[in-house]
């Protein structure tokens, strides 16, 4: 079994395409069922944000499973498959592994180190696991993300470095990130975005903050966490003639903030301007919007382009370093993880052995007192335990170097274990084997 990933995000596609692949939250449930149903498949789960769409998968073959979880995202798109590949990417085993690590730790973020992608990661790994389609080596996998992604932070600057999207996207806009304080600020959605951006506009001293949502309770349970107005969607347009900032970030799979709506809600502004930040994907906000006197539009195209290439040098290059010791550590350990069903299977069959033996020898000694027998057991097991200790200490060992040998193979072989019983020992509790009723 080997971590296969097929994704999408702003640094293979344009945001345009970004936007015909995004999915809401029963499109992200719908994807990674359809990504478990594939064949070769085991294991499935989907990070989906902003600006990425990534199935990882345990699958049991490259060939095949590439091909079906790459059509999976081409459908979705609604483009030709020669149109829409030149745009995905493949990352397969160790750089499976050491690709989440990196996206973990927010180096591959639009916003490199923003903080946002630790509980996005975290959401799909629940999703996976809620759904039952998250198995052993996806939950481990993604666990120890989630570490390596806290390591960084706690130990690197690299959060504090890059901005994340919604001051970063202030900054886009000349003079907007000072006056935010004592304005008046809209955020448009209560999910994960629109929380962050609450927060932000909100420790920036914004006079007053809407937080405006088909859901009124959503927008309330969010609203309540920065003392900010919940306002039901047909309040939208009077907040918008009173705003100097407006944010969106919905998941809404069309427009909602069109062209018409905004001149409504503008008519008596004059010169106030407007300051719109559309972070969602795909767009909120009509681009025509942009052309309004006094509004100032701001996207995640836009975004893409100012924050390349952004952050301090120093701190990536400690990040990489300590995602360089993860990736190692993690290899290392799964390395020696999978010789571990064989060494138990051999001590396993070396403890029957014995057994056997043993038996016999009672069989024809029955004369034997306790004691006697009791030492012969000690000694014979004692003599197994000795023969096999060097092999298995040596079989973990040589697992950690690279190259084509499988030791756990050769070992099985030179024993002639029983296959059945190498695969028991990593069966899980509860698994029936294959053609059991």
């Amino acid at each position: 079994m080997s971590i296969l990933v097929v994704g999408i995000s702003h640094n293979s596609a344009p945001v345009a395409l970004l936007e015909r692949v995004a999915l809401d939250d029963d499109g992200v449930q719908k994807l990674i069922a359809d990504a478990s149903s594939c064949e070769h498949v085991a294991e499935a789960t989907v990070i989906a944000t902003c600006n990425r769409v990534e199935i990882y998968t345990e699958v049991e073959r490259f060939h095949g499973s590439v091909e079906s979880l790459s059509r999976l995202l081409v459908e979705r798109a609604g483009q030709t498959t020669e149109e829409m590949l030149q745009h995905l990417y493949v990352h397969y085993d160790d750089g499976a592994i050491s690709h989440l690590f990196t996206v973990a730790a927010g180096l591959d973020s639009m916003a490199v180190g923003e903080g946002q992608i630790l509980g996005q990661t975290r959401e799909a790994l629940r999703r996976g696991q809620e759904l039952g389609t998250v198995g052993p080596a996806l939950n481990t996998l993604f666990q120890q993300a989630l570490r390596v992604g806290k390591r960084t932070r706690a130990e690197t600057a690299i959060d504090q470095v890059a901005p994340t999207l919604v001051t970063a996207a202030l900054d886009q806009i000349d003079g907007a990130a000072n006056s935010v304080r004592d304005k008046s600020a809209v955020v448009l959605g209560a999910g994960a975005m629109a929380g962050l951006a609450t927060a932000t506009v909100s420790r920036m001293g914004a006079r007053r903050v809407a937080v405006v949502n088909r859901s009124l309770e959503r927008a309330k349970r969010l609203a309540a966490q920065y003392d900010a107005h919940a306002v039901p969607m047909p309040g939208l347009v009077a907040e918008l003639a009173e705003a100097d900032v407006l944010i969106t970030c919905t998941g809404s799979a069309g427009t909602l903030v069109g062209r018409d709506l905004l001149e409504t809600a503008r008519a008596h502004a004059g010169d106030r301007p407007l300051a719109i930040i559309d972070l969602a994907l795909p767009h909120d906000v009509d681009p025509a919007a942009g052309e309004l006197p006094g509004v100032t539009l701001v996207g995640l195209a836009q975004l893409a382009e100012a924050l390349h290439d952004g952050t301090s040098g120093a701190e990536v290059l400690e990040v990489r370093r300590i995602l360089g010791e993860e990736v190692t550590a993690f290899l290392a350990a799964r390395r020696q993880a999978s010789v571990t069903p064989t060494v138990v299977a051999l001590r396993s069959m070396a403890t029957s052995v014995v057994d056997a033996e043993m038996t016999r020898l009672e069989s024809r000694l029955p004369e034997l007192d306790d004691a006697v027998r009791a030492e012969i057991w000690h000694a014979v097991r004692r003599v197994a335990d000795k023969l096999l200790h060097e092999p298995t200490v040596r079989v973990k060992e040589l697992a950690n170097e690279q190259g084509a040998v499988s030791y756990a193979a050769a070992l099985a072989e030179l024993f002639a274990l029983d296959p059945e019983a190498v695969d028991a020992v990593t069966r899980p509790m509860g698994v029936p084997e294959e053609g059991a009723p």
